[in-house]
């Protein structure tokens, strides 16, 4: 068997390591690391090429459609996924947010019933942040979280069990550029997973629940297929029965929504079910059609979750985990406290519970909040229509969802200036903050991450592609859109502190709205303003 030193020749780590984090960074996870690597980035750049692929045929005219060589898996109905694992049978109310240590502490000691923590899109991923992260979550795994910050003591409660961890790595097709293997930066997501697994998974058993996870941005059941390869490999390094590892897959993109039996089965023995992941599943249905004049939608608070799109694809994520008999779980409510206006508060707050009330009475077994507030709201919502722990009996024979419901755009609405100039508004503080290596920004008592600056600016880019025309006759062309942007950087910046980034930011978006370039990703486009990536050392040096 090979050393540790000879397994972990050929990492560089080029992020600052210091005594709070190594820790995390031992040599016997960094050659785990290593070994994720090496086994699975190939095939990881294989898939990603295949997204492109993908996109090219869309970009000509094509429509997804299920598909047609895995009809055997969706019309089998005898099979069925893991049962519910320690801490999962009962999800009804889930908090998100990133992994620094106040919101990790404010998370598990808020009334809910699992807590996920976020290294995707509420965290802008600065090495600080990432290995950080890491580091508050095996403490907190331990208890040994509590700080003191300013005079104020954080620490976790101990009047009852906190909730069930589950964590989210980054993408598929997000890296870390601060560890290399083999002179190539290992993927974000083996990287956030494995650097968790490997120091947590035993511990986490121990205390009576296990490693869980959020996979996100998937396209397709192979890239779910390979999530599960890597889950046994990670088991059996370890010496863990396959099977303790539980996924929730989001199903944020259009391309999956075709691939949710698939994408079950393919984790069968690791599945916890699938999430309505709806601002990025909008984000996915506009960047894939970007091309298709058929697919303009209207204002972004007009692309409810009742308009016939999003509907059928609510409708057909539950029938397929009831029919799996895996957790449905809803969307996120973004909303934050309104503390100086009653009227505008209450307004809000009568929005998220009809949200929730939709969700549970549409068979939801769970929801998500972004803010502790809230989840009073969706506890009295799903306690009063949900008794038992899930609704997997709900089976929503009733649905029939065929492609074309899928793909349905008959979304009523118009495209206006204030739409235009909100959009403008979300993407430009959002970059803005992100730039800072802030993940999960608050704008207008909402709380926005990557998933809503896309829609955003995807939906901008769309709008001067296809020179749409505003409610009052306006064109939407790039000198317009350009105009307005200028127009709303100045006043941002204007009313932000010294050292603000939202010219920079400007800088970035300008590429981004005119119906030209457009980025796979915002956080792809934007990685290399918050890497430090110097010449770094070898990991065979710690």
């Amino acid at each position: 068997m090979a050393s540790i030193d000879s397994i972990i020749q050929g990492v560089n780590i080029t992020g600052t390591i210091n005594e709070s984090n190594k820790k995390i960074l031992t040599k016997d996870a960094i050659a785990f690391l290593a070994l994720l690597h090496r086994s699975f980035d190939p095939r990881r750049k294989e898939l990603l090429h295949r997204r492109v692929i993908r996109q090219a045929e869309l970009d000509r005219g094509a429509l997804p459609d299920f598909l047609p060589e895995t009809k055997h898996i969706r019309d089998d109905a005898t099979w069925r996924a893991a049962v519910p694992a320690p801490g999962l049978a009962d999800r009804r109310v889930e908090i998100t947010g990133p992994t620094d240590r106040k919101m990790i502490i404010n998370a598990l000691n808020s009334n809910v019933w699992t807590y996920m923590a976020d290294l995707e899109d509420s965290s802008a991923p600065t090495w600080a942040n990432m290995i950080g992260g890491q580091v508050n979550l095996y403490d907190a795994i331990r208890r040994q979280v509590d700080f003191k910050l300013g005079g104020k003591e954080y620490k976790l409660r101990t009047d009852r069990a906190l909730p069930t961890l589950i964590v989210r790595p980054r993408g598929w097709h997000l890296e870390e550029k601060h560890f290399t293997v083999d002179g190539e930066p290992i993927s974000g997501s083996l990287f956030d997973f494995g650097l968790y697994f490997f120091h947590n998974a035993k511990e986490l058993v121990k205390r009576g629940h296990g490693p869980y996870f959020y996979l996100p941005k998937l396209e397709s059941h192979l890239e779910a297929r390979l999530w599960n390869d890597v889950f046994n490999l990670a088991q059996d390094k370890i010496g863990m029965s396959r099977g303790t590892i539980r996924g929730t897959v989001l199903i944020e993109t259009i391309l999956a929504a075709f691939e949710m039996d698939e994408i079950i089965f393919e984790l069968r023995d690791h599945s916890s079910g699938l999430n309505c992941g709806r601002w990025d599943y909008i984000f996915s249905v506009i960047k894939k059609f970007r091309q298709n004049p058929n697919f303009i939608l209207p204002d972004r608070s007009a692309v409810t979750m009742t308009v016939p799109f999003m509907d059928a694809y609510v409708k057909l994520l539950i029938q397929t985990c009831h029919k799996r008999q895996v957790a449905a779980m809803g969307g996120m409510a973004a909303q934050i406290p309104i503390k100086d206006d009653k009227a505008a508060n209450d307004k809000a707050m009568e929005g998220v519970y009809a949200d929730k009330l939709r969700e549970v009475k549409a068979g939801h077994d769970g929801t998500w909040v972004a803010h502790p507030a809230l989840a009073s709201i969706a506890s009295e919502v799903f306690n009063k229509h949900m008794p038992t722990p899930n609704q997997y009996f709900v089976r929503r024979e009733d649905v029939k969802i065929t492609a074309n419901d899928l793909l349905n755009m008959n979304v009523p609405g118009q495209i206006t200036e204030e739409g235009i100039r909100k959009n403008l508004n979300i993407g430009l503080g959002y970059m803005e903050g992100w730039l800072r290596g802030v993940g999960c920004v608050p704008i207008n008592y909402l709380m926005e991450d990557a998933a809503t600056a896309e829609v955003s600016r995807s939906q901008l880019w769309q709008w001067v592609r296809h020179g749409v025309s505003t409610a009052d006759g306006k064109k939407v062309d790039k000198a317009y859109a350009l105009k307005l942007l200028k127009e709303q950087t100045e006043e941002l910046a204007s009313k932000a502190s010294k050292g603000n980034k939202y010219h920079l930011a400007a800088q970035y978006f300008a590429g981004q709205v005119t119906g030209e370039d457009y980025a796979d990703f915002l956080t792809s486009l934007l990685y290399n303003e918050i890497t430090s990536v110097g010449t770094g050392s070898p990991a065979s040096k710690l």
